[in-house]
């Protein structure tokens, strides 16, 4: 008998730290891998970037054709651009003609 009251009085006395490792491990594990965790952090941030190069990039281009557009506007209106944009759309070269296709 005192055996077994030896056993259970250390079993019982071994329950809260094994429930308090549980739980930090737990915790740790969530604080990681969790939807909120540091890893979810690392990779948000990441796309944050990401996404703030391509909104760089695209707004460049936007920049770009903007000021092609203002050359083709009435109030400007820049007589080498409507011909480049003419012939690159109409497809038409006059003999003789040096043509350098850009972008």
């Amino acid at each position: 008998m005192s055996a077994l009251y030896e056993i259970r009085r250390h079993s019982l006395a071994a329950i809260i730290p094994v429930i308090c490792f549980a739980a930090i491990g737990y915790f740790a594990y969530h604080a990681m891998e969790g939807e909120h965790g540091i890893n979810a952090y690392t990779r948000l941030t990441l796309q944050i970037q990401d996404t703030q190069a391509a909104l760089a990039e695209v707004t460049a281009e936007r920049r770009t054709l903007e000021a092609r557009v203002a050359l083709l506007s009435a109030d400007g209106l820049d007589a080498d651009m409507l011909d480049e944009q003419a012939r690159r759309v109409l497809g038409l070269v006059r003999p003789g003609d040096l043509v350098i296709l850009g972008r």
